[in-house]
């Protein structure tokens, strides 16, 4: 193949105009021409010439309406579709932080939406956060409503019945010591916030669940966590499973009841309105031994209580169900049956018996987070890293929208 050399000024006029943005999909508002060199290029207008897809970090949606779903990118800001994911708008762009790293829409008004700010996913290009945000038009405006120091968070819960009442999982910016981690409550929409579980200044909460039949009583996976441009070190004593009956005031450690007994790193949490008592644990047992010379003892992956948390068991040990827990630690289970299972790692993994037995489903690759509708079960959204897929048929088959949300690692 031979290549044509070309000037730096004829590169950067074919860069904007060689493609055409691909159908349905949000255009960029043109930049204005006092940015570029006087009177050179008047006639152009930016437009999106490439590459699709990249890291989707949260998913959630309307429970009922199968035209609505939410997406939060790794690094390419909030986006939301109202025609069943067919076409989407970019709703978060003039904010100065774009990785999102939890959704939520409160389910007793579907216009109040809640953003954590950084991606809980770890590797070593991630991108930071800058806080909670909050909208109560669906997305049309956005406020800061604090946390700016959290870094990362993992997980927003919101009261059942009161939109104005929240719990935030933070993991903090993991790169040394610090105080704004572990879960945060409001009770006025933001306004104010009480740090109500900390367990020490190098430990975060990976995950949070809240029971279904009762939003006083949730359970908290806490994760030590440090990591450098060259590597990564996982677990210490701060780590673990902790529940509270109160709705966040008192909390207290869960220990023995059939839980790993060695110290553990990332915690991943998942239930169902179908069985209150059914939790899932994921939980990584296998931690770096550098880490104040912790001994290494594989344990399993996936817990399991069927008694709402008295006690747990081992249901399985397959490492293809975290792989990377740094990176992957995470599951959801449908609606409407507790022993359907779906594991969200490098790929799609899914149990009908209660996590004891696996089969490979094909919602895409190098999996993060999963939304299953609670009134439309056979509805679901998966995002991964190449972006999203969504099924209204129960995973038999997926519609994979392109959207304009490509991470740039070296230009």
């Amino acid at each position: 193949m031979h290549l044509r050399r070309l000037s730096v000024s004829t590169l950067a006029i074919a860069g904007v105009v060689l493609v055409s943005a691909m159908p349905g999909m949000a255009q960029p508002a043109p930049m204005p021409s006092s940015s570029l060199a006087a009177g050179a290029t008047d006639a152009l207008r930016y437009r999106h010439v490439g590459p699709v897809g990249n890291r989707v970090s949260a998913v959630a949606g309307v429970p009922g309406d199968a035209n609505v779903y939410w997406v939060g990118a790794a690094s390419g800001g909030i986006w939301k579709s109202v025609d069943g994911g067919h076409s989407w708008r970019s709703v978060f762009d003039d904010h100065g932080v774009q990785s999102i790293g939890a959704l939520a829409v409160a389910p007793s008004d579907p216009d109040v939406v809640w953003a954590g700010t950084g991606e809980p996913f770890i590797r070593s290009n991630v991108s930071h956060g800058a806080g909670v945000f909050r909208s109560d038009d669906g997305g049309e405006s956005w406020r800061l409503v604090g946390l700016e120091r959290t870094g990362r968070v993992a997980r927003v819960i919101v009261h059942p019945e009161d939109p104005n009442t929240a719990w935030v999982a933070a993991l903090g910016h993991l790169y040394g010591p610090q105080e704004e981690r572990g879960v945060f409550r409001t009770r006025d929409g933001g306004a104010t916030w009480d740090r109500v579980l900390f367990t020490d200044d190098r430990t975060g909460a990976s995950d949070l669940w809240m029971d279904p039949s009762d939003p006083d009583h949730l359970i908290a996976g806490m994760w030590t966590m440090h990591i450098r441009t060259w590597g990564r070190w996982s677990g210490g004593p701060g780590s673990g499973l902790f529940e509270t009956r109160d709705g966040g005031t008192t909390w207290a450690r869960i220990e023995g009841r059939g839980l790993p007994e060695g110290t553990v790193g990332k915690v991943g949490l998942a239930g169902t309105p179908a069985d209150p008592n059914r939790i899932y644990a994921l939980i990584e047992t296998d931690v770096n031994v550098a880490v104040d010379d912790l001994d290494y003892e594989h344990e399993g992956v996936v817990w399991r209580s069927d008694d709402g948390g008295a006690t747990w068991d081992m249901v399985n040990a397959d490492h293809t169900l975290v792989q990377r827990p740094h990176y992957y630690n995470r599951a959801a289970v449908a609606t409407d049956d507790p022993d359907e299972v779906h594991f969200l790692a490098t790929r799609h993994s899914v149990s009908v018996d209660g996590a004891l037995s696996t089969r490979r489903g094909n919602a895409g690759g190098d999996n993060h987070d999963m939304w299953i509708d609670p009134l439309l079960p056979d509805r679901m959204i998966v995002g991964h890293d190449q972006g999203i897929s969504i099924s209204t048929n129960r995973g038999r088959s997926w519609h994979r929208p392109l959207l304009p949300i490509a991470q740039m690692y070296h230009v």
